[in-house]
């Protein structure tokens, strides 16, 4: 509904499941719904954030998909083309502290602005390497794609934390978790867009430039849209109660406050764990595979359905949270049938001629996992609320980030050398998974335990959106154990 503002105004009602004690004057609720408006642009902040989430994404997996054909193009060998995709990771845990003060205190304009310019210099730096000369320059060509890649794994942070601050500032409290959905699963509908294009644009390594190319013309595109079309850290006026005072703690003292919470620890250790047992499913699973004899087309398959399985939990799980509530609920129902679907996939990926199983699983550890990311992430800001956005799901990213090194380098070492696999459609060196996928499997059952058992929290953010409309304090959830520090909200 629009309203005297302008057309790119509609007037937001506010609602609550809390049946309020105080009586209300019409006058008085009146001005507060009045106050509340969201704005059709919102959309286009969403837009931009999605293009550039799915344009890192692309960036980083370039090479993976084919890191035959690169290595032969850019003269490096197989463990170089893996640092193009690593280093992603490496840059990313220094620079995430930082990246969460930006957002904090600088906003989300000159963050995303800023995220879109190096993934484009990153983007045309790497096509522009591709053409450097053979011989004795030949090395340069490498380095030039490597810079490239750097540049984009600067950007990814910037642009990863950046959904559940654009949520908070931008969409009313109905649209919070769907809107965060979509800008969280941009990023792995990149990583499936590069999984599935790159094999077919660099069938040899003649066509690398031409693969470089199709990933730098969006990124050059999506960072004239950011620079262009985002006007604004925020909307004119705030879409909910909360969203005024989005990054009302000042970094370093929420960072105490985060260190003092002690549902937010639970949270950061358990998820964290999460995200590592999922970045080794996704880095591992051609190398566990080929083992049984699988191909690695039906690896990219599996992969292929683990990411759209998991894009479609997610929409589908934020639109219920945004209906209910249900954050808690949610997040360890879901958790529950991952860690499930983990074991089950450390028994079925052993088997030799289970194609349908395997494919099955995959789906399913996709369906439940993929869709906790973005409840996670919203529900680690209700939880240690006033305590901004980015700060506080930027750490648990960060935590994710931590613990997927130290998975990978766990789990690499517990593998043993086969001497006879007569099906292994693997390389040089065959290696037994077994012992890494029962320890992987088992981390993510006891992390999914300890969160089940010791997570008890407020809705601290939902609760302060209600005390000004309805004068009212606590929202009644299932769980009511105090567990963080009381903060004036």
């Amino acid at each position: 509904m629009e309203d005297a503002a302008g057309p790119d105004t509609e007037v937001q009602t506010v609602s609550s499941s809390v049946s309020s004690p105080v009586p209300r004057t019409p006058d008085a609720e009146l001005k507060k719904l009045l106050s509340f408006k969201v704005y059709k642009r919102r959309w286009f902040v969403l837009l931009v954030l999605c293009l550039l989430n799915c344009s890192n994404a692309t960036l980083w997996l370039t090479f993976a998909p084919v890191a035959d054909q690169s290595a032969k193009f850019l003269g490096a060998s197989l463990e170089q083309i893996n640092w193009l995709s690593l280093v992603y990771m490496v840059v990313a845990i220094p620079l995430s502290f930082g990246t969460t003060w930006m957002l904090d205190t600088l906003g989300l304009r000159t963050t995303l602005i800023l995220g879109a310019w190096l993934n484009m210099a990153g983007a045309l730096l790497r096509f522009l390497g591709a053409f450097v000369q053979k011989g004795p320059a030949f090395p340069l060509k490498y380095l030039l794609v490597m810079c490239g890649q750097t540049l984009g794994a600067l950007a990814q942070p910037l642009i990863i934390f950046a959904p559940t601050k654009m949520a908070a500032l931008w969409f009313p409290e109905h649209q919070r978790a769907i809107a965060n959905t979509m800008a969280s699963m941009s990023n792995p509908l990149g990583i499936l867009v590069a999984s599935l294009s790159s094999p077919l644009i660099a069938e040899t390594p003649e066509r690398i430039p031409y693969l470089l190319l199709v990933y730098a013309v969006p990124a050059c595109i999506i960072c004239v849209l950011a620079t262009v079309g985002m006007r604004s850290s925020s909307p004119p006026t705030p879409p909910s109660a909360s969203a005024d005072s989005s990054s009302s703690e000042p970094f370093f003292k929420g960072i105490k406050l985060l260190l003092t919470n002690r549902a937010y620890l639970v949270l950061l250790l358990c998820f964290g764990s999460g995200i590592a047992v999922f970045t080794c499913f996704s880095t591992l699973l051609e190398q566990i595979l080929c083992v049984q004899g699988y191909t690695n087309t039906f690896a990219g398959v599996c992969g292929a359905l683990f990411i759209v399985s998991g894009i479609v939990g997610a929409i589908l799980l934020g639109v219920y949270v945004d209906k209910t509530k249900r954050f808690i609920e949610a997040t360890k129902i879901n958790m529950s049938l991952s860690a499930l679907s983990c074991i089950a996939f450390s028994v079925v990926a052993l088997m030799q001629q289970q194609k349908v199983a395997v494919a099955v699983v995959c789906s399913l550890f996709g369906f439940f996992g993929f869709s906790i990311y973005p409840v996670a992430m919203e529900l680690s800001v209700e939880c240690s609320y006033p305590v901004g956005e980015a700060t506080s799901a930027g750490l648990v990213f960060v935590s994710g980030q931590i613990q997927s090194v130290l998975y990978i380098v766990l789990l690499q070492a517990l593998t043993k050398r086969l001497a006879d696999s007569p099906l292994s459609t693997c390389g040089d060196a065959v290696l037994s998974w077994k012992v890494p996928m029962m320890v992987m499997a088992g981390l993510c059952a006891f992390f999914t335990c300890c969160f089940v058992i010791f997570f008890h929290t407020r809705y601290r953010r939902l609760e302060a959106e209600e005390r000004p409309v309805y004068g009212t304090g606590r929202r009644e959830t299932p769980t009511t154990s105090e567990s963080a520090p009381s903060v004036k909200a």
